[in-house]
């Protein structure tokens, strides 16, 4: 166990333990909301799952800490690659389960959770993208050949994620990342703009033949329910938006200091579809509820201060496959609260995304741990201030 003890000596030299704070004061946070969420079920199995998850999150956090990544990764690149594949296409087998109907999570007998697995993969997604733009970056990220090269990775993992659990959701986590990471690598704006165009002619183009499909009714009913549409107010309220209906009444009821802990109508009734998956995608809408407008607050500036001490690590990176990958996990957290948020506050459709070190999810917490951990790698691994200084000359 001696390399235990050198990698737990080396993280509190040299590891980001600020970084640490924060995502053990979010997830303390998130202890606090999903046990008044999880009240009425009147079991203790959340938290404890919950619990555990984080314990094995800051034992994991401090192992990744030691880690070369860069190192890691060039040497396994093409294992990081199959196992993205693997781990995604294992969902089709008998040990995927379907839960809120996505079949996107890994049941293995024994095991106290579930795991899913897209999730898990996000994180060797990074690594990889980050490895293969640092490369092009020598020869130019902006030619075409570069950046369908990238591009053309993404939309892979995109297509895996898609054709194996239908979680779309988490597909889009994906595009998300590739973009704030080709953004960072510099590639040139008429790229973007590109993308833009090809993504608005594609929507015009498709959506008469999908926008009856039942997927597609979640854009079209956040639609209707910010322009005002009367002839679909049932569906707004009563169908496609019941889940966001509950959210905002929940978010609105709690005005500015909340109802008070253990004292929201919505959080503490025993109807589950009172407000629907109120421990994951709806995390937020508890802390609206009981906390109110100061609590969010709250909440998002752990969340903002966790995304901005990943950057700041990537702007003292030693290289800049490690500055893409410290950026490319800022992006992911960035990807995930506005989306959950954005769900909560009826501006974005449901697509079962949750909220990074708040939301109940065993799986997800050791995840959002894993990838800070290796952002406190990089940071061990920064260039002194006298060296960055000259690299800007």
């Amino acid at each position: 166990m001696s390399w235990l003890r050198d990698s737990i000596r080396a993280f509190w030299q040299q590891g980001d333990r600020l970084l640490l704070a924060l995502c053990l004061l979010a997830s303390g946070y998130g202890m606090v909301l999903i046990f008044s969420a999880t009240r009425y079920l009147e079991t203790n199995r959340n938290m404890i799952v919950q619990g555990l998850g984080i314990l094995l999150g800051v034992a994991v956090y401090i192992i990744m800490s030691s880690v070369d990544i860069e190192l890691l990764t060039e040497k396994s690149w093409k294992w990081l690659i199959l196992f993205n594949v693997v781990i995604n296409g294992l969902v089709r087998t008998p040990l995927g389960v379907e839960v809120n109907g996505n079949r996107s999570w890994l049941h293995i007998p024994g095991f106290p959770v579930n795991l899913q697995p897209a999730e898990i993969a996000k994180l060797t997604f990074v690594l990889l993208l980050a490895w293969q733009m640092s490369r092009l970056q020598e020869r130019g990220i902006s030619r075409p050949s570069s950046v369908f090269q990238f591009a053309g990775h993404t939309l892979f993992m995109f297509g895996v994620v898609a054709v194996t659990s239908g979680d779309f959701g988490m597909g889009l986590t994906y595009l998300i990342i590739f973009v704030i990471m080709s953004w960072s690598a510099g590639v040139k704006k008429r790229w973007f703009l590109l993308a833009v165009v090809v993504c608005v002619v594609g929507v015009v183009l498709i959506w008469p033949h999908v926008k009856d499909l039942y997927f597609m009714k979640r854009f079209t009913v956040v639609i209707d329910h910010i322009t005002g549409n009367p002839d679909t107010i049932s569906e707004q309220t009563l169908g496609q938006g019941w889940q966001q209906t509950r959210s905002i009444l929940a978010i609105g009821s709690g005005g500015l200091t909340g109802m008070g802990y253990l004292q929201g109508i919505q959080t503490q009734s025993s109807y589950k579809s009172s407000l629907p998956a109120r421990e994951t995608d709806e995390i937020f809408a508890v802390c609206g509820e009981e906390f109110g407008l100061i609590g969010c607050l709250v909440l998002l500036a752990l969340l903002a201060a966790i995304i901005l001490r990943c950057v700041w690590v990537a702007r003292r990176a030693c290289s800049p496959q490690s500055a893409l990958i410290a950026m490319g996990y800022a992006g992911m957290l960035l990807a995930q609260v506005g989306v959950n948020v954005g769900m909560c506050l009826y501006v974005f459709p449901v697509v079962g995304l949750t909220l990074p070190f708040f939301s109940y999810g065993g799986s997800s917490i050791v995840t959002m741990f894993a990838a800070m951990g290796v952002v406190s790698s990089i940071k061990m691994r920064s260039l002194p201030s006298w060296l960055r200084d000259r690299s800007r000359l």
